[in-house]
């Protein structure tokens, strides 16, 4: 089922506000309880784990950034004055 423009602006939104802040504390969290590893190794996890969060949610953000493309049929679609 595919996800309208306006759910995915909201569901990105929340995913950014309350997800992202969550997961952050979470890998904090993890890395503390490795007894706090080398720098470089610790360094090397964020990185990673900075990309991974997003791996799921790339079809929620792809295309926010743009205007909405119902919007943007109907200015198409309009005639010129």
């Amino acid at each position: 089922m595919a996800l309208s423009y306006r759910a995915r602006r909201g569901l990105s939104l929340a995913i950014l506000l309350i997800g992202l802040p969550v997961y952050i504390v979470v890998a904090i969290s993890v890395i503390s309880l490795l007894d706090r590893p080398p720098f470089w190794a610790e360094l090397i996890v964020y990185v990673v784990l900075g990309f991974l969060w997003a791996i799921p949610f790339r079809h929620v953000f792809r295309g926010i950034g743009q205007m909405d493309p119902e919007k943007q049929k109907a200015e198409d679609n309009a005639p010129s004055a």
